[in-house]
């Protein structure tokens, strides 16, 4: 897959994308060249028919840094339209992240700050190292983090995203595990053998029941308990009982075996 020089992509045979936010000079910090690359980079991904699932780091010593303040201050001096429009594209970058229709997990070390936090957030899984260090900092440059409030919202509650947004304090992985932005933290010389065996377990799960599966947990967030929610949940878990995954999966765990759509390597 041809890469955006600022966000690097590689599929392996397994079907498991290794997504790279590739500006290590400046932290990974983002500018119009990184927003715009993972938004082609996620849109391209999901026109990839045997892809599994999607790993993203960031290269070089941090995640990811927030926004470039340069290109910032740059923002400030274009015309209105310009700068709304690179709002816009931000905000459909993390929500082309947040309704990709495969897992997705972040794996975090170094910095992770403002914009980075929301692309944890958007991920399905988070995992960091123990000494990562987190901060939603955008008031202390006297910005707001309006693109991922909404995220954030949905992710922490208002009450644990009121303190930290409203006093850009950095804290510690511990503190990003006990809020729910990450599910896991572990020593950075570990870290990469705990993103691999989340990958290993997603590669267990049936492809589409997986996807079916995250489509579920979003609608069920943003869809009101009514009758006709109810009755979809219901029509979903019949008609997935009939399906071919279903009877491989079903007959993998009777015959004690791999189901069909296991590959490890």
């Amino acid at each position: 897959m041809p890469d955006n020089d600022t966000v690097l992509c590689a599929i392996d045979a397994r079907g498991v994308a290794a997504v790279t936010l590739n500006r290590p000079a400046v932290g990974n910090a983002y500018d119009s060249a990184l927003i715009d690359g993972l938004i082609e980079t996620f849109a391209r991904l999901s026109r990839e028919l045997d892809l599994r699932c999607v790993v993203l780091r960031g290269a070089g010593r941090h995640f990811q840094a927030g926004a470039d303040l340069a290109f910032l201050r740059h923002l400030g001096t274009v015309p209105a339209a310009d700068n709304l429009d690179f709002s816009r594209r931000t905000m459909a970058a993390i929500d082309g992240l947040c309704r990709f229709p495969r897992p997705t997990v972040a794996v975090i070390h170094g910095g992770c700050f403002g914009g980075g936090v929301g692309i944890a957030a958007a991920c399905d899984i988070a995992i960091a190292a123990e000494d990562a260090v987190f901060a939603i900092s955008e008031v202390r440059w006297g910005i707001t983090a309006a693109p991922i409030i909404p995220l954030l919202v949905d992710r922490l509650g208002p009450r644990a995203l009121g303190r930290l947004a409203l006093t850009g304090e950095r804290f510690d992985a511990a503190e990003a595990l006990r809020i729910g932005l990450v599910h896991q933290i572990h020593p950075s010389s570990a870290l990469e053998a705990a993103a691999a065996r989340i990958v290993d377990n997603l590669l267990m799960a049936a492809p589409e029941a997986a996807a079916m599966t995250k489509r579920l947990i979003a609608e069920a967030v943003e869809t009101s308990d009514t009758p006709g929610f109810r009755e979809r949940i219901a029509f979903e878990a019949a008609a997935r009982r009939r399906l071919s995954e279903a009877g491989e999966g079903l007959a993998s765990f009777a015959e004690r075996r791999r189901p069909n759509w296991y590959h490890p390597e």
